[in-house]
């Protein structure tokens, strides 16, 4: 049989352009047509434009027809026109020389008698973005502002701000501003308001920095004539307009209630709108109108909820989310306003996990009294859902509720049911709710060690739950019989627990058991001893090494330091702050619901304003030796790129320490053998089997307390500073610049010295008062930037410091340039203990 014949090649089909060839080819036809009187003329150049677009948004560089491009827009083609705007607005940018071949006949185009055409020309022009070009945009805007046209004029309103961008003073000068204001009072189309509105706000938002007269501006538009101009044509407007007129009325102070009370009935209708951003938007307006009327504010609450749970069933499930993280916040302050409401927050089969988890927080702020048994009984249902993370949130929402003293005896046994459901996730999830429970309810106690004893540890799985079963066992081993015998196995199974959480709990509840039963436990306090202090682990090698050394001072002592008498737990701290959730209240209608946290914690500095990570000295403020004067730093021009903190010096000094303490890893137990007294050492070699085994406890034999202590390291030499030291910032920017890094790490604050930190000044004075002075600092809540310096008593060495603070973790990254390297040791030490002790005194 012969062999087929190759079939010939397809040729290139207008979706799957070929390169260069490809482009060359659209070059010659569109040359072709360029002058063409034909009858199809406009047609075939429809065709070559698709090809061109073609091309274009498959990446092909076609700039090279851009001449072309030009030639063949001399038409009244609509279609072609909006071609040619598209292929002029891409490659302009990128070529500014050939944006000057544009200008003739996008000018030309602006004065077409098609009022479409017009409004299209004038768009692409301003969309060109080129500042050589500025001089030919203001008439064609002037012009379009006054245009006949309401789309005209729609795209005139845009353009100032595309302006404004490329060119502020031009805007200014050209006196834009005020043509917009006229135009947004007077014009009767209500685009054209609502784009004046928009293009007013960013310009004089942006202008406010530099002008006072601009934040008088943005002050009018505040202002009641404007406000109620807008709200008595809302309807006129579009749903994207509605939000953006209702986000200004949110803004506006009345005077008095009868102004608050005209604004309410004005937007009385738009409550029962079909489109849930309109809706959001007018709950925002009336909430922040009634904070002061407490009557009229709960009058308030009451008449949204019938829109907002409308809302929540009748859209996509994105909508629904945004609508219930709106509703969650509004329950959180007003949780008995929703609490009849309960059933609109059951989960439906077909929700998705995103919203049953939203939803099962809401059952939970909202039960009572009256509910809490239909609650409980519905989050019970969930706990055998498919969708495990369900079920350990509907879990977890029944521990919540029980902890709000509503009901206890009925959810107690319910959670004591869920033991017997012989499912690891929901027995953990269970297990650490009855922990919290005997915390809050020591009195539960005989009845949930009666069920909790049945239950075998080498069933628990997860870290956290055999956590607090050891937490229990610890607790209550004086009314668990075979509590000493399962801590004891649990200890011989220590290398096989790799959780660090499941160690410390088993460290301190062998310590607790050994005290209310110490025949039973000797053993297994001396294995438990001697593991942790092998263990590779730091903070378990911490507490091991501390239970031992408390032991070996006084056995009492420690008695009382771990398992003191304790008073049941009131109340159970809360993730977040008031702070935190007013001020999520305060960006209502915004990504800070949804996300619930504050926009200065996920947006960047660009768009939340000064922010104290700043490149330079310029946006920080200079301390001099009074604290209560602020001056502005100048701007230095060398190169400050050494004062920021980057990711690669957090890297690369991640294990460094100052001070001889345990670095963050460990390579091998010999690192922590050479750390320790010789008692220690000799517990770790011998580990539990050199311990008597009779009946007659000794605790020295069983510590090895006679065995002398080795000796105390000397102290470090103490380092004295200069009480009035005198370094300007043009010194300290050239120090920084030129000293290298002598330590780079992260230190604690105490909790009330991060909840003193409200303003930069408080840690200066602080600081101050210790001899350490600041050369500049700045930023805002939750983070703070700081540049200290101090001199070495009797010389002329300096210490330079940015510390950089974090009020929400209480930490504080250092880094430390010195003038003497061999006393930055000292330094660092001396700034950590001064740093600590802020907001102790």
């Amino acid at each position: 049989m012969a062999p087929t014949a190759p079939s010939q090649a397809k040729s290139a089909s207008p979706s799957q352009p070929s390169g260069k060839s490809e482009v060359s080819d659209l070059k010659q036809q569109l040359r072709q047509l360029a002058g063409s009187r034909a009858a199809d003329a406009d047609d075939q150049r429809r065709d070559v434009f698709k090809r061109v677009i073609s091309c274009m948004t498959a990446g092909i560089d076609v700039s090279a027809a851009f001449g072309e491009m030009v030639l063949c827009s001399a038409t009244s083609d609509v279609v072609l026109k909006k071609m040619c705007y598209l292929y002029v607005g891409v490659h302009a940018r990128a070529h500014p020389d050939l944006a000057l071949l544009t200008i003739n006949f996008l000018q030309r185009d602006c004065r077409d008698q098609d009022p479409t055409i017009r409004g299209l020309a004038l768009r692409s022009l301003c969309s060109l973005r080129v500042p050589n070009l500025v001089e030919y945009l203001v008439a064609p805007l002037t012009t379009g502002l006054k245009d006949p046209s309401a789309y005209v004029r729609m795209v005139a309103a845009v353009g100032a701000a595309k302006l404004y961008h490329i060119s502020a003073t031009t805007c200014i000068d050209a006196d834009l501003p005020a043509a917009l204001k006229a135009l947004m009072l007077s014009d009767p189309d209500a685009q054209v308001v609502a784009n004046c509105l928009h293009s007013l706000l960013e310009i004089w938002t942006l202008e406010a920095a530099n002008s006072e007269e601009a934040a008088r501006e943005i002050e009018t538009l505040y202002s009641k004539p404007v406000v109620f101009y807008l709200l008595n044509k809302i309807k006129e407007f579009s749903e994207w307009a509605q939000c953006h007129i209702l986000e200004l009325a949110s803004k506006f102070l009345p005077s008095d209630n009868n102004e608050i009370f005209d604004i309410m009935n004005l937007l009385e209708d738009r409550l029962q709108h079909a489109n849930g951003a309109v809706v959001l938007a007018t709950i925002k307006v009336f909430l922040h109108l009634t904070m002061s009327m407490t009557d009229v504010h709960q009058q308030v609450y009451e008449r949204i909820k019938a829109p907002l749970l409308t809302l929540v069933g009748a859209g996509s499930p994105e909508q629904s989310y945004s609508v219930l993280c709106h509703l969650h916040l509004l329950v959180m302050r007003a949780p008995m306003l929703f609490s009849t409401d309960y059933k609109s927050f059951y989960c439906q089969f077909s929700d998705p996990s995103y919203v049953k988890k939203l939803k099962l927080e809401m059952l939970t702020a909202i039960a009572n009294e009256s509910n809490t048994y239909e609650i409980v009984t519905e989050l019970c249902e969930y706990a055998g859902n498919v969708d495990v993370p369900i079920a350990r949130e509907s879990i977890r929402a029944v521990g919540k509720i029980a902890l709000q003293q509503y009901d206890v005896n009925a959810i107690v046994d319910r959670l004591l049911q869920f033991l017997e459901m012989d499912k690891d996730y929901v027995t953990a999830e269970t297990l650490v709710l009855v922990k919290d429970l005997l915390r809050k309810y020591p009195q539960w106690s005989h009845d949930c060690i009666a069920v909790v004893g049945n239950i075998s540890s080498q069933n628990i799985q997860e870290p956290k739950g055999k956590a607090a079963l050891i937490w229990m066992l610890g607790e209550y081993s004086q009314d668990m019989h075979d509590a000493p015998y399962i801590l004891e196995s649990l200890v011989d199974n220590w290398d096989e627990e790799l959780s660090p959480e499941v160690r410390l709990h088993l460290l301190t509840a062998v310590m607790k058991c050994f005290f209310k039963r110490p025949p039973e436990t000797q053993k297994a306090l001396g294995a438990t001893l001697a593991a942790g202090l092998a263990d590779t682990h730091q903070d378990v090698h911490d507490r091991a090494l501390f239970y031992y050394r408390l032991l070996q001072y006084e056995p009492a002592v420690a008695e009382r330091v771990v398992n003191p008498p304790k008073q049941a737990v009131s109340v159970f701290a809360d993730t977040q702050s008031s702070e935190i959730k007013d001020r999520i209240f305060d960006e209502f209608n915004s990504l800070s619901v949804v996300y619930q946290k504050p926009s200065y914690m996920f947006t960047d500095k660009e768009h939340r304003g000064t922010f104290e990570y700043s490149e330079d000295l310029t946006n920080l403020t200079v301390g001099t030796e009074a604290p209560e004067t602020v001056i502005s730093a100048q701007r230095y021009q060398e190169n400050d790129n050494d004062l920021l903190l980057s990711t690669s010096d957090k890297e690369d000094n991640g294990t460094r320490t100052s001070n001889g303490s345990y670095t963050s890893t460990y390579n091998a137990p010999s690192d922590l053998l050479s750390l320790q007294t010789p008692a220690e050492t000799a517990l770790i070699n011998h580990g539990g089997s050199s311990y008597p085994s009779q009946t007659n406890f000794s605790l020295d034999d069983l510590l090895g307390l006679g065995v002398p202590d080795a000796p105390a390291p000397p102290p470090p030499p103490a380092l004295t500073l200069n009480s009035k030291p005198v370094l300007d910032p043009g010194t300290f920017q050239k120090k920084w610049s030129q000293l290298a890094l002598s330590f780079s790490q992260e230190c604690s604050l105490s909790p009330q010295g991060a909840a003193s930190l409200m303003n930069p000044q408080s840690l200066i004075r602080h600081m101050q008062n210790n001899y350490i002075q600041c050369i500049a600092s700045g930023g805002q809540p939750p983070n703070y930037k700081f540049f200290f310096y101090g001199q070495k008593d009797g010389a002329t060495a300096f210490y330079l410091v940015e510390c950089i603070v974090n009020t929400a973790s209480a930490k504080a990254q250092l880094k430390i340039k010195a003038d003497d390297g061999s006393t930055a040791e000292a330094f660092s030490a001396l700034f950590q203990s001064v740093l600590s002790k802020f907001g102790l005194s």
